[in-house]
């Protein structure tokens, strides 16, 4: 996530860095087979015209406010008629759009609810919008990403079923930046150059984390409370446990924590979840280029943690995102430079371990601020999207599914060692909870082989592939957990085009990944930062932006997994593609693999969950691919299962103009019925985030770095900005953009989708 769209203004995309240099070939021994050269097969579709769209901050268009619902038979007598029939999907798609506002269907309303900057006491001052804003370890973070609804009832209690009341815990990732200086919170744009003033670092610190927020409905009309107990921020003082196996070992020792057990903060927040016992869970993303290490560090340390450091994006040299370890002399300053200064055998006198105390699964009590946070080191550490839980089934093991967000990165499967106990759902202690679930168990990864098949591949020390990988001697389990990437090298699993948020279908169990997009996918691959297609990732093409060439596979796909028989347990699967963005109009022998309409067309797929409501599959777009036609945009599925499509042959030009082709096996294709357009954001945004209250209607949804592509030179002229989003909707002082919280109803108050 936090992707620039302009990488000339922005610099380096932190999410398309290339890591992963060992040599797994996405199984091209198993595809050499059913690999050819043939002619390019050739297709289109005729160019969809964009709706006009209103300026105003947030609009509904499309259709009428009477959606289509079954119609009933006449009454007989006396008996009265049925209630409607609810037509899950029965809105109008919105169409494209590029205006600054929030487009939804007509028929709903869009609200901002919180935004960057709210205070969270009732002694924090209002948000002036201004860059002269302080007391940010009070306010709402920058960069609202994913999110939960935790119930409450209407008199405060905990609750499961509560739908007028309850709190939403948020990741806040990042903060809009363009060099140094995260230059719209601060007056006038901040220091881009070092040393970075401690006042603008303690700022931008304070920015990332978590929050809690109470949000209620006064009158029918949702709002946060300011002055609520509940509300909370975590940031980059706060206190975090590390936890399980990781936990006492060599590996994270530092000088803040000498025997290993805690670390500070949480950092560059993603992607979600929530635990059947009503916690939450939040994934560390790209925390890597927060810190830097000296030129001369690699000679420093003289052992294998360089080759740790280089497969997780810090090499000797590297400079850190916002030079936060220039602030001054304060240990809180100097944990972000990780060179090895001190002359311990463990690392227990400088901040060489810092790293590894990121990158994991974070679990918070939402209730209760009291309970420690705590990193559960056995989900393994790489950059963390989304965590979906497997259905449950008493007495089974719990599966938990991730993905690692960078290109060429892995899938992921941990299971509990502890069988399910549905008592638990209720437990009092919700952290000690966690510990007996999320602290032991094994950590697998996916191999996808070329017949619609798959694998899991235990990350184990007695793993002989593993034992005795050459690129990195790994010395315990616990090191296994701290260094998956490179555990899962050395298994050989297949790289995959950006492995984002997942989510578990409820209807069947079935688990969905977001595959972002990989602009280092080749037909035929060249140097070790390119990748070839396969077919789990069967397209390499080239997508125009005006007159510049996006190659690889520039929209995205979405793909989805079938446990064979054991479940939760299964180390065996069945997988296709559900989905395949790409823009309508572009040729469906190679590219509009799954029909898309331009009601459907997408680009980049990122945020996803499917609502336990209505079972509706809502995936966002973080798109850079297709952002001259639309602005990124949410999109409503009612998918059916794997195998419900078929196989086909996608051809992929060559450099000489030869074609290799690919067989892999998509989902049935798109309908008007199956797959609709719900929402488009404002200029320079993200969409990111999927709550819902238990009823189903109200949904919160996040805007995130709306105006991204505003020039800091422009600081001074809000004419100037991309985007003025939410203050064009009428939401809080100032005009400089914000990341913000929607909440979106149904006026006929029904639920959300039908």
């Amino acid at each position: 996530m936090n992707k620039p769209t302009d990488l000339a203004r922005h610099g380096i995309d932190h999410d398309d860095i290339d890591l992963n240099t060992s040599s797994n070939e996405q199984f091209s021994t198993v595809m050499n087979a059913r690999l050819s050269r043939r002619n390019m097969l050739r297709g289109g579709a005729a160019t969809a015209a964009t709706a006009l769209l209103s300026t105003f901050g947030l609009t509904a268009c499309g259709g009428s406010d009477d959606d289509p619902v079954a119609t009933a038979p006449a009454p007989v007598g006396n008996t009265p008629p049925p209630p409607p029939v609810e037509k899950l999907l029965g809105f109008t798609a919105v169409g494209k759009s590029l205006a600054d506002t929030v487009v939804v269907p007509a028929g709903y309303t869009a609200s901002v609810i919180y935004a960057l900057g709210d205070p969270l006491t009732s002694s924090t001052a209002a948000y002036k919008n201004d860059g002269t804003d302080t007391d940010f370890e009070n306010r709402a973070g920058d960069h609202h990403d994913g999110m939960e609804f935790f119930s409450l009832s209407a008199d405060g209690a905990v609750s499961t079923t509560g739908v007028t009341r309850g709190l939403l815990a948020m990741n806040h990732e990042a903060t809009t930046n363009e060099g140094l200086a995260s230059f719209f919170v601060h007056a006038n744009g901040g220091t881009n150059t070092l040393p970075r003033p401690a006042l603008e670092v303690d700022k931008e610190m304070a920015l990332h984390g978590l929050s809690i927020v109470e949000v209620r409905t006064t009158n029918g009309k949702w709002e946060y409370l300011q002055n609520s107990n509940f509300n909370r921020r975590v940031h980059q003082q706060t206190e975090v446990q590390i936890s399980g196996p990781v936990r006492g070992n060599a590996l994270v020792k530092t000088k803040y924590s000498p025997d290993g057990t805690k670390f500070r903060g949480t950092l560059n927040n993603c992607g979600t979840g929530r635990t059947p016992w009503n916690t939450y869970l939040s994934g560390e993303e790209n925390w890597a280029g927060y810190f830097t290490r000296s030129a001369t560090d690699n000679a420093a340390r003289g052992d294998k943690s360089v080759a740790s450091l280089n497969r997780y994006g810090v090499a000797q040299g590297a400079a850190s995102r916002h030079g936060w370890e220039t602030g001054g002399t304060d240990d809180k300053y100097a944990r972000w430079n990780i060179s090895k200064k001190g002359t311990s055998v463990d690392g227990s006198d400088d901040y060489r371990n810092e790293l590894n105390g990121e990158g994991y699964i974070v679990e918070m009590d939402a209730y209760d601020k009291t309970r420690p946070l705590k990193k559960r080191t056995a989900l393994g550490r790489f950059a963390h999207e989304s965590a979906a839980f497997g259905r449950l089934l008493a007495g089974a093991p719990l599966a938990i599914y991730m993905g690692d967000d960078s290109r060429g990165e892995y899938i992921y499967k941990f299971v509990s060692t502890a069988p399910w106990n549905p008592a638990d759902e209720i437990a009092a202690d919700r952290i000690a909870t966690g510990d007996k679930y999320l602290d032991s168990g094994k950590l697998y990864v996916a191999k996808f082989n070329a017949d619609g098949k798959g694998s899991w591949i235990e990350l184990n020390i007695a793993n002989a592939a593993i034992a005795g990988y050459a690129t990195y001697k790994f010395a315990d389990q616990a090191d296994v957990f701290v260094n998956a990437r490179l555990a899962a090298d050395a298994v050989g699993a297949t790289k995959m085009d950006r492995p984002e948020w997942c989510s578990v279908n409820p209807a069947n169990g079935e688990i969905y990944y977001t595959l972002t997009n990989n602009s280092n996918r080749r037909a035929e691959p060249s140097g070790s930062s390119q990748m070839g297609v396969d077919a789990a990732n069967p397209r390499a093409y080239t997508d125009m932006k005006g007159t510049t060439a996006q190659p690889g596979n520039p929209n995205g796909h979405i793909i989805r997994m079938k446990e064979d028989a054991a479940g939760s347990t299964a180390t065996t699967f069945s997988w296709d593609v559900y989905l395949f963005g790409a823009e309508a109009a572009a040729a469906a022998s190679t590219i509009n693999l799954s029909g898309l309409s331009a009601d459907q067309d997408f680009s980049s797929p990122d945020g996803m969950s499917f609502t336990a409501s209505t079972g509706i599959c809502w995936f966002q777009t973080d798109d850079g691919a297709y952002t001259d036609v639309t602005n990124c945009m949410m999109l409503a599925g009612r998918p059916g299962t794997v195998g419900d499509g078929k196989k086909v042959t996608v051809p992929n030009v060559k450099a000489d103009g030869s074609i290799l082709n690919v067989d892999t096996y998509v989902g049935k294709a798109a309908t008007p019925d199956t797959l609709k357009r719900f929402l488009v954001g404002p200029k320079g945004c993200e969409l990111t985030g999927i709550a819902e209250t238990p009823d189903g209607k109200a949904l919160f949804v996040n805007i995130q770095h709306p105006g991204e592509t505003t020039a800091a030179a422009n600081l001074g002229d809000p004419t100037k900005y991309t985007s003025q989003w939410p203050a064009n909707a009428g939401y809080g002082a100032g005009k400089r953009p914000r990341s913000a919280t929607l909440v979106i109803t149904k006026n006929d108050g029904g639920r959300i989708g039908s």
